[in-house]
């Protein structure tokens, strides 16, 4: 079989140019994807024709000296007269069968088949086209590849998928599936990452995954929103304080961050000036286990031994800032409840030589209550931020920045300790945190010139800071962590 230029992202098209099945001089034409560059052996696509049933047939395989096959479809049954993506048919089964075998690889089985939507098509169906096949391309890769092509491949694949194209087709997929399957594929994805980095961290190799945090927004009426995620594996380490064993780094890696932001948003028009107003409707994160809760007891520290949110910054901004002429917050400063109390005693007593002495001592007690989120607004320049920070209630520590002592990891009643049980604990029962807007009302609200009424639309960017802390929760050790991950999205208004 003919293999051309290792290195192919365009598969769409390198279909797309090649002669109707009945004109094929084979029964089969390949393309490789990428290649190992320590050996001969390439990781390529095969395409099958079988004349008696009229379909064809889509493969990858490792081509070393005998191909090994690592993947096959569903036969696809077409014309075969005429060019193989020609028919809405064709490419819809395609997709449908790549985004199905790559749920396949997901922490759970399939209950029910996948059924991908109607799509009507579009200039950007090239893109979902190849977008859905390189990840069907990594996840094999991952799972099925021999070692020796496996490193360099990944490598080719990750690059392939990083760039901005791919980025762009990703968010228009995902958009696609529905939010129900957007979860199951986003954990697939972040599974397989996972098991990546880990395998490189056993190898002493560091690389970075195909993305740091996955993120995607939209702009509605009246909303913005962006969703994201992040296996914890990949986050940056803000600060640690010893090392994990090997049963709880196993707990701790094998989740994943999953993330919503929400945000109202709306324009009033003044006799000077349009007020553009952005307040929250919900802000949601969870940390959620990728694999099940039986192999993180057998394998890990329990499912219990997560990461968990401490803080969470969202910064707005105006893309163009010509026409904007102020920005206020709705929220002052505020400080920490003080209780005082102040207590007297007197003691009186009698002395030798009828003298009497009375001894008289005041005490003060002062009792600082923190909640254990602080929310603050900042306005910086044109910014809005929006900005919640998790406080450890026995000193008022920020826990992002700071360090449990190491007597507090073994008191049983410290607040970190059963924190996913506890009557006062600062998360939800499954260890995420809901920030919604019947708590967090107050506004950031820019002032626009009038000018700008003419525009059709303006753009905002959504920039956000996640940290996440691990503290022990029923496992005994003295080590602890905090993670952060950054994520930027630029969404749209439309002006009055």
């Amino acid at each position: 079989m003919a293999i051309v230029t290792c290195g192919n992202a365009d598969i769409w098209a390198w279909i797309q140019n090649l002669p109707p099945p009945t004109q094929w001089m084979k029964d089969s034409m390949s393309t490789c994807i990428c290649s190992s560059n320590t050996s001969l052996a390439t990781l390529s696509l095969n395409i099958t024709r079988n004349t008696s049933t009229q379909s064809l047939s889509f493969a990858i395989f490792a081509n070393f000296n005998l191909p090994v096959t690592l993947w096959i479809s569903k036969p696809v049954y077409i014309s075969t007269s005429s060019n193989l993506l020609s028919d809405d048919n064709t490419i819809y089964n395609l997709i449908s069968n790549f985004i199905q075998d790559v749920l396949k690889y997901g922490p759970t089985k399939q209950t029910h088949p996948f059924i991908l939507p109607k799509f009507n098509p579009s200039p950007n169906l090239k893109d979902i086209f190849n977008v859905s096949f390189l990840t069907l391309v990594f996840l094999v890769c991952i799972y099925e590849a021999p070692t020796d092509l496996r490193y360099n491949c990944l490598k080719s694949l990750k690059d392939m998928l990083s760039t901005s194209q791919s980025r762009e087709a990703s968010k228009q997929l995902i958009r696609l599936l529905g939010s129900k399957t957007e979860e199951q594929w986003m954990r697939c994805l972040n599974l397989a990452i996972t098991n990546w980095k880990m395998e490189l961290k056993a190898a002493n190799r560091i690389l970075k995954g195909p993305s740091p945090l996955y993120s995607h927004g939209f702009s509605t009426s009246g909303l913005w929103k962006v969703q994201l995620y992040c296996p914890i594996i990949t986050m940056e380490v803000e600060n640690t304080n010893g090392s994990a064993d090997e049963r709880l780094a196993f707990s701790l890696n094998y989740h994943h961050l999953e993330g919503v932001m929400q945000l109202n948003c709306k324009t009033i028009l003044r006799e000077k000036w349009i007020e553009v107003m952005v307040n929250i409707d919900n802000i949601r994160l969870d940390v959620i286990r990728l694999v099940s809760e039986k192999i993180l007891n057998d394998r890990g520290a329990g499912a219990a031994e997560k990461h968990f949110p401490s803080r969470i910054s969202l910064q707005v901004t105006p893309a163009s800032q010509a026409d904007i002429l102020s920005v206020s917050v709705s929220k002052s400063s505020e400080n920490p409840k003080k209780e005082i109390e102040i207590e007297k005693t007197i003691e009186g007593s009698f002395e030798p030589l009828n003298k009497v002495g009375v001894q008289v001592s005041a005490g003060e007690t002062t009792t600082t209550v923190f909640k254990p989120w602080k929310f603050e607004e900042t306005a910086k320049g044109d910014s809005g931020g929006l900005n919640w920070f998790l406080h450890d209630s026995g000193n008022g520590r920020e826990v992002f920045s700071s360090k449990p002592s190491p007597m507090k990891l073994f008191q049983p009643k410290a607040w970190f300790k059963h924190r996913y049980s506890s009557a006062y604990r600062p998360f939800t029962r499954q260890g995420g945190v809901i920030f919604a807007g019947d708590q967090y009302a107050e506004t950031v609200c820019w002032k626009v010139d009038k000018s700008a009424i003419g525009k059709k639309t303006m753009e905002w960017e959504l920039a956000g800071c996640i940290g996440l802390t691990y503290w022990p929760n029923k496992y005994r050790t003295f080590y602890n962590e905090t993670r952060r991950a950054e994520f930027r999205e630029t969404l749209q208004l439309t002006l009055m």
